[in-house]
């Protein structure tokens, strides 16, 4: 996980640089069941060469295990946009985040997630924010995001908005 925040006051300027910013890769657990083709790979090739077959094992382990973090959506609030994954917004069409998490984060994720909403949820990561989209031009009412701080999230999107007078 890659989480960065930045700690400095707001002294009314506009606001420029990363407030938040936090890699959502899967869990050891998850890193650990991948880990399991190694040696799927390795029998494959084990009639050849014992050697040949340790080293295709170890190398599609490491390309499986490398490609699940490289590939796993980011969290971003930087220059007044939110980043999530693919997607992105403005600071100034988000309302008042609320941070999530135990109990609460499992309703947003199940009966209470709203189906018109925009979602990046990720399994094995218990933290959620929903941000709700104040654009009326905008027919996604929610966006619906995964982290594990949902409070330094919640605290850098509220930081971004009040750099658009919105604080």
């Amino acid at each position: 996980m890659q989480n960065f925040a930045q700690a400095s006051g707001h002294s009314g300027q506009s606001l420029s640089g990363k407030l938040y910013r936090e890699r959502l890769t899967p869990s050891l657990w998850t890193f650990a069941a991948a880990a399991l083709v190694a040696p799927m790979a390795s029998l494959v090739f084990v009639r050849m060469d014992a050697v040949v077959a340790l080293v295709v094992g170890i190398g599609v382990a490491v390309a499986v295990i490398g490609l699940m973090a490289w590939l796993s959506p980011v969290v971003e609030v930087k220059d007044g946009w939110l980043f999530a994954g693919r997607a992105r917004i403005d600071a100034r069409f988000l309302g008042e985040p609320a941070p999530h998490s135990g109990e609460a984060a499992r309703l947003q994720r199940g009966p209470g997630l709203n189906a018109r909403s925009w979602h990046l949820i990720r399994g094995g990561i218990d933290g959620l924010v929903v941000i709700p989209i104040t654009d009326p031009a905008d027919a996604t009412p929610f966006w619906v995001i995964s982290t594990r701080t949902p409070d330094r999230l919640s605290a850098a999107l509220r930081w971004a908005g009040a750099g658009d007078g919105k604080a």
